[in-house]
């Protein structure tokens, strides 16, 4: 069974597409809207910019989960990607969770053809293996490991193949792939551990929807893309 997911995951992401940013020159603008049981919370949104061979991608996210008139959590993040061609040259954000400030600055170090992290939960190297965990990527589902990008942290996960689906988003119909994306250490502890449902529409090179539990049933959705 191991072998054949392996397979079947190689037929449907051949190698040579990975970190292939031209999947996202028809791109400028890339909505989320993110849910908690059902109700709107907050967004997700992706801008790109274009300057010669650099590909610059901004993210803001911010969310609230209010409980009985009070807001009981609160995050609000900014972070921005820098590709110069495929190869992702920094990555900074900044996220304030309930005024606890978090922080993530990354550089590509060219001399030993590694990340160096700086962040508000890790400090060190990284494998350019590696992905910044925002949901415009569809590399996320190719790599052996990714990288917070509210805290810095590297986490290995592990990446299956589902199955074909067909999900309906805002009055639309799209035939999708679904995969599940699990830590790989499951001694990591549960509110910190990778464990989300992703529905990968390969046509068009975009994740249509995240899924995970977590203090409820979370899902962010794409509402809109230009």
């Amino acid at each position: 069974m191991k072998k054949f997911t392996v397979i079947l995951f190689l037929l449907i992401f051949p190698i040579n597409s990975i970190a292939h940013m031209g999947h996202y020159n028809k791109y400028n603008k890339i909505e989320m809207e993110i849910f908690r049981n059902g109700k709107l919370i907050g967004y997700n949104y992706y801008f790109f910019e274009r300057q010669g061979e650099e590909t610059i991608i901004t993210n803001q996210f911010k969310f609230s989960v209010d409980l009985l008139g009070t807001t009981i959590f609160e995050v609000e993040s900014y972070g921005e990607e820098k590709y110069l061609k495929d190869q992702m040259i920094s990555f900074e954000s900044k996220t304030l969770q309930n005024d606890k400030k978090k922080f993530v600055s990354l550089k590509f170090n060219k001399n030993n053809k590694k990340f160096d992290i700086k962040g508000s939960s890790y400090s060190g190297e990284a494998s350019t293996n590696n992905v910044v965990g925002n949901w415009w990527n569809h590399k996320i589902l190719q790599t052996n490991s990714q990288i917070s990008p509210i805290s810095g942290s590297v986490k290995e996960q592990i990446v299956t193949f589902i199955g074909k689906e067909k999900i309906d988003l805002y009055g639309k119909t799209y035939e999708v792939s679904r995969f599940t994306l699990k830590s790989k250490d499951m001694n990591i502890p549960k509110d910190k551990r990778l464990n989300f449902d992703i529905w990968f529409d390969q046509k068009n090179s975009r994740i249509l929807k995240v899924s995970y539990s977590r203090m409820g049933n979370w899902e962010y959705r794409l509402k809109n893309f230009e």
